[in-house]
C-alpha cells in the first residue's frame, strides 16, 4: 500500500505540489485573520462586519462543493444537462433572498442563526433545532468531504477512504486557525479560483469541441435520458426549484448573511450569489459532457473509484483535454473549497452548540466570552472527527450515488427541518408548539413517501413502467409533493390553535417582527476594517493569480500555446481582480483629509 501510494503521488508530481502548495496559501489565510476572532460575535459571524462581496461568495460557496464536480458532473456525464435545473434553483432561491429576506435576516441582529429562532419560536424550539440541525450540518459536512475524496482519489491513485481520513485531519486544523473572518475570506479566494478555472474549462471546450457540437454529440438526451415519461422531468424540475428556494430562505441559513456590515451589504450579497449561481449552471457542465463526447471510459481511467466512476466526468476533461498542472490547481481549489463549506458548517454548529446550548442550558448564562471561544474550538475539534466518520460511512455505500443522497437528504430530512424556519418571517401569529410539531408530522411524511408509497407501488396502480432514473425522481417528487401540501398545510392549520402568547413571549416576538423590519445602517464612509478586508484579500488574490501565471514553464508533452492560454486566463483573471480589490484599498484623498485633521 506504501509503495502504491508513493508511486502514485511520484506519476502526480506536479499535480501533488500545488495541492500542497494551495494547502499552505490557505492556511496562510487562517492565520492572517485568526486575530480578528476575539470573541464570540468576532468568531461566530465576523462581528457583522463583512462587506457584500465577501458576504455573497461565502453565500456563493456554501451552497458550492467538491459535489458540483463530482456528484453533479456525473449526472451531467449520463443525462445532460437535466442537473442544471438543480442550479437554476439556487440562483431563484438567491434572487429570492434579494427580493425579499436578505435583509430580514440581517436585521434579526444575531449571532448565530438559533437565537432568531429563539427569539421568534421560543426556547423549546431554541433546543429542539439545536439538535435537529446540527447533527444534520455534520452528515452533510461528510457528504462533502466524500465528495472531495471521489477526487483527489482519482488524482493520485489511493483508496477514498485514506484521502477522507488525511483530508478530514487537514480541515480540522485549518478550521480551527480563525473563526467566520478567516473561513469568509477563504470563501472568497475559492470563488475567485474556481470561477476562473470553471470559465476556461469551458473556452478549452470552445476551442477544441465547439459548444454547439459537444451538445449536438451528445451520446443521450439532454433532458430526458432514460426516461419513459418527459412530463415526469417537468415536475421534477419543478420539485427540484421548490426545494432550493427553500433552502436558500430559510432561517436557519439565514447565517450567511448575519455576518454582513448592514442590510444593504446582504441584500447585495444576496443579488451577487444568485448571479454566480446563474452563470455557473451554464459553464460547469459542458466539460464532462465533453467527456462523453471523447468517449473516454471512465472505469478504466479511474479504476480505483469501481461503479463511482462517472463522479469523476469533470476530472478527466481537465486531465485529457488541458496542460499538465491545471488538474492540480482544479484539485487545490476543490479541496479548499470544501474546507470552506466545511469551516462555515463548523463554524456555525460551534456557534449555535455554545450560544444556544452550552450557554443557556449548561452555564444558566454565565459562561464568559473566553470560555465560549475555548468551547467552541474543542467542538469544531469533535466535529471535525464525526464528519470523517461520516464521509467514510458514506464511501462504503457502494450502490448508491452521490447524486441521490444528496437530493433524498434534502427531501426526506431537511425539508420538515425548512418549511417552519422559511416561514416565520412571513406568518406571525402561531402557537410556539406549531414550529417542533410540523417537524415531526414532517418526518413521519418522509417515512411514508420512501417506505409506502414506493414507485413499486405507484406502478402497480397506474400500470406504467418506471426507469431507475424514474424510479429515484419519483421518490424525491412525492416526497416534496407531501411536504408542500401536508407539512406546509398542518404549519397553517395550527393558526386555529393560537390563543395568544404569554406576556413575556409576546414582547419577545413583537420585538422580533420590529426588528426584521427596521434596516441595519452602517457609517456611509469607508471604514477602516473595510480597507482592511480589500487591502489583505486583494494582496492575496495577486499572490496566487501571479504564481498560476508562471504555471506555463511546466514542461507539457506537445505545444506550449495551451499552458500559456489556459493558465494565463486563469491566472489573469484572479489577477485582475486582486488589483482592483488591492486600488480600492487605497484611502480617498477625503479620507486622509479627515484623518489629518483629526
Amino acid at each position: 500500500m506504501e509503495t502504491e501510494l508513493i508511486a502514485s503521488l511520484l506519476e502526480r508530481r506536479v499535480d501533488f505540489a500545488l495541492v500542497a502548495l494551495y494547502l499552505v496559501f490557505i492556511v496562510a489565510i487562517g492565520f492572517l485573520f485568526s486575530g480578528k476572532s476575539n470573541n464570540p460575535s468576532n468568531y461566530f459571524r465576523g462581528g457583522g462586519k463583512l462587506l457584500w462581496w465577501m458576504t455573497g461568495a461565502s453565500a456563493f460557496m456554501v451552497q458550492f462543493s467538491a459535489w458540483t464536480f463530482t456528484g453533479a458532473a456525473g449526472k451531467a456525464y449520463n443525462d445532460g444537462l437535466a442537473v442544471a435545473v438543480i442550479f437554476i434553483g439556487n440562483s431563484i432561491g438567491y434572487f429570492v433572498s434579494f427580493l425579499l429576506v436578505a435583509e430580514m435576516f440581517r436585521q434579526t441582529r444575531c449571532i448565530t442563526p438559533v437565537d432568531a429562532i429563539r427569539r421568534r419560536y421560543g426556547p423549546v424550539n431554541e433546543q429542539f433545532f439545536t439538535w435537529a440541525q446540527v447533527p444534520l450540518g455534520v452528515i452533510q459536512a461528510g457528504i462533502w468531504l466524500n465528495g472531495l475524496a471521489i477526487f483527489t482519489s482519482a488524482v493520485f491513485g489511493i483508496s477514498i477512504e485514506w484521502t477522507i481520513v488525511i483530508t478530514g485531519l487537514v480541515v480540522m486544523f485549518v478550521s480551527l486557525t480563525g473563526g467566520a473572518w478567516a473561513v469568509v475570506a477563504s470563501d472568497y479566494v475559492q470563488m475567485l479560483v474556481i470561477m476562473a478555472i470553471s470559465v476556461t474549462a469551458t473556452v478549452f471546450v470552445a476551442a477544441e469541441f465547439g459548444v454547439s457540437n459537444v451538445i449536438a454529440e451528445f451520446p443521450n438526451d439532454l433532458f430526458t435520458n432514460n426516461m419513459n415519461y418527459v412530463g415526469l422531468f417537468f415536475v421534477w424540475s419543478l420539485m427540484s426549484i421548490s426545494k432550493q428556494i427553500f433552502s436558500t430562505n430559510n432561517m436557519y441559513d439565514a447565517s450567511r448573511y448575519l455576518v454582513a456590515k448592514d442590510s444593504l451589504n446582504a441584500k447585495k450579497a444576496a443579488l451577487l450569489a444568485s448571479l454566480l449561481m446563474l452563470a455557473g449552471t451554464f459553464i460547469w457542465f459542458l466539460p464532462p459532457m465533453a467527456t462523453a463526447v471523447m468517449g473516454v471510459n471512465l472505469t478504466e481511467a479511474y479504476p480505483t473509484l469501481g461503479s463511482k466512476a462517472t463522479d469523476a466526468a469533470y476530472l478527466a476533461f481537465v486531465d485529457f483535454a488541458m496542460p499538465v498542472g491545471m488538474v492540480g490547481i482544479m484539485m487545490a481549489a476543490l479541496f479548499s473549497a470544501t474546507m470552506s463549506s466545511m469551516d462555515s458548517g463548523l463554524n456555525r454548529s460551534a456557534g449555535i452548540m455554545c450560544m444556544n446550548f452550552y450557554q443557556p442550558v449548561i452555564k444558566r448564562g454565565r459562561a464568559s466570552d473566553a470560555e465560549l471561544m475555548i468551547v467552541g474550538k474543542v467542538i469544531t475539534f469533535l466535529f471535525g472527527l464525526v464528519i470523517v466518520g461520516v464521509g467514510l460511512f458514506i464511501a462504503s455505500l457502494k450502490q448508491l450515488s452521490l447524486f441521490d443522497i444528496m437530493l433524498q437528504m434534502g427531501s426526506l430530512i431537511q425539508m420538515p427541518i425548512l418549511i417552519p424556519l422559511f416561514l416565520a418571517v412571513f406568518v406571525k401569529k402561531v402557537p410556539d408548539w406549531a414550529p417542533w410539531a410540523t417537524v415531526v408530522l414532517g418526518v413521519g411524511v418522509s417515512l411514508v413517501s420512501k417506505y409506502v408509497l414506493t414507485p413499486d407501488l405507484i406502478s402497480s396502480f397506474t400500470s406504467m413502467e418506471f426507469t431507475g432514473r424514474e424510479s429515484s425522481d419519483l421518490v424525491f417528487i412525492v416526497s416534496m409533493f407531501l411536504h408542500l401540501t401536508v407539512t406546509t398545510g398542518f404549519f397553517f392549520w395550527s393558526r386555529r390553535f393560537y390563543a395568544g402568547l404569554s406576556e413575556k413571549r409576546l414582547a419577545e416576538v413583537d420585538a422580533f417582527f420590529e426588528d426584521v423590519t427596521t434596516p441595519v445602517v452602517s457609517e456611509q464612509e469607508v471604514s477602516e476594517t473595510d480597507l482592511e478586508q480589500r487591502n489583505k484579500l486583494g494582496t492575496l488574490a495577486m499572490i496566487y493569480g501571479a504564481t498560476i501565471l508562471l504555471l506555463p514553464l511546466i514542461p507539457q508533452e506537445g505545444s506550449q500555446v495551451p499552458a500559456i492560454l489556459g493558465f494565463g486566463l486563469t491566472g489573469g483573471i484572479v489577477l485582475v481582480i486582486g488589483t482592483l480589490l488591492k486600488l480600492s484599498a487605497r484611502p480617498s484623498k477625503a479620507r486622509k483629509a479627515s484623518a489629518a485633521r483629526a
